[in-house]
């Protein structure tokens, strides 16, 4: 049996040998190279150049990525899932639900789609916004239309009054229109009566005459 000092010769060995080996490994690639250099006509400093744009577009990949996941984390770790149609409002489906789902027996119509999510993810805050100011206007426009029955109230009323009076007008004006009429006839036959009246007297006056 090989004692410890025999196999830590041994190793000794064997490592020389792999030193060696790479050494030589090492050696071919680096004629390999020299090769290809001499082949394109690149220096030591082409190849330096390049290799320092590709760490820089490395960094900067790393730190957009970085700056990506941070966004991200601060907009939230969950994506939507639910949304509320009415005020825009979203849940991830996790922790302690909000108040205008959290009675909903079926919260299969407020699901979002994969496209919503994503749009949600990207702008959620300004749709949100969006919303809430679609309701503020629909509670201000709600508010306005009382104020805006009064007012045709009024008018109609009003328009009512003037046809009333309108019609009034017309028919005082026929009754004047009437009474001149009635008038007129009147003068008209006034000599035609006086006459006949005149003539009742003379007969009158000249019956007792005649029996004389």
């Amino acid at each position: 049996m090989a004692t410890l000092e025999q196999i830590q010769a041994r190793m000794k060995k064997l490592q020389a040998q792999a030193e060696v080996l790479l050494a030589k490994r090492a050696q071919s690639a680096v004629d390999q190279i020299r090769e290809l250099m001499l082949k394109h006509g690149l220096t030591t400093t082409d190849i330096e150049a390049r290799a320092k744009a590709r760490r820089q577009a490395r960094f900067s990949g790393k730190a957009l990525s970085n700056g990506t996941a941070k966004a991200a984390s601060a907009k939230g770790k969950m994506p939507p899932k639910y949304r509320d149609p009415k005020t825009g409002a979203t849940w991830s489906g996790h922790a302690r639900p909000p108040a205008w789902i959290k009675d909903v027996k079926d919260r299969t119509r407020f699901l979002i789609d994969a496209a919503g999510a994503i749009a949600l993810n990207g702008s959620g805050a300004s749709k949100a916004t969006t919303a809430a100011k679609k309701v503020s206007a629909k509670k201000a426009a709600a508010k306005k239309s009382p104020a805006k029955k009064a007012a045709a109230k009024k008018a109609g009323a009003k328009k009512v009054a003037t046809k009333k009076v309108a019609t009034k007008k017309v028919a005082a004006k026929k009754v004047a229109t009437k009474k001149v009429a009635a008038k007129k006839t009147i003068a008209k036959k006034a000599p035609t009566a006086k006459r006949a009246y005149v003539r009742k007297v003379v007969a009158e006056q000249a019956a007792p005459d005649a029996a004389a």
